[in-house]
């Protein structure tokens, strides 16, 4: 799955993760390196970094500022299905590595 120049937008998060719907991810990919840098809702500016897999699973860690000029940092699986609209959706599972260290579950699609 070839993840390059894709933007994904929340569909549901966890109530401990800080990106919403407003929340943009810019992807680019190059071989089986995955980046993104994204922002917008709770989310000044992030990016994250990640090795996808040959079936198109991404293993990921991330960083990013929130509004309240807190850094906080996690990791994350995802794992894609093609939506009915023919759109990539990625399940994931994350879990903080700052702040309070708890774990959650997010949605995001393809826009």
């Amino acid at each position: 799955m070839d993840y390059n120049g894709k933007k994904f937008r929340a569909l549901s998060n966890s109530e401990n993760g800080e990106t919403p719907q407003e929340t943009i991810f810019y992807y680019k990919q190059k071989g089986n390196i995955l980046t993104s840098e994204y922002s917008g809702g709770k989310i000044k500016h992030g990016h994250l970094i990640g090795i996808v897999d040959e079936d198109g699973n991404i293993e990921m860690s991330y960083h990013q500022v929130n509004l309240n000029n807190e850094i906080m940092t996690g990791i994350c699986n995802s794992n894609p299905e093609i939506s009915p609209s023919g759109k990539i959706r990625l399940h994931e599972k994350w879990k903080w590595t700052s702040g309070d260290k708890s774990e959650g579950e997010s949605i995001i699609e393809e826009i």
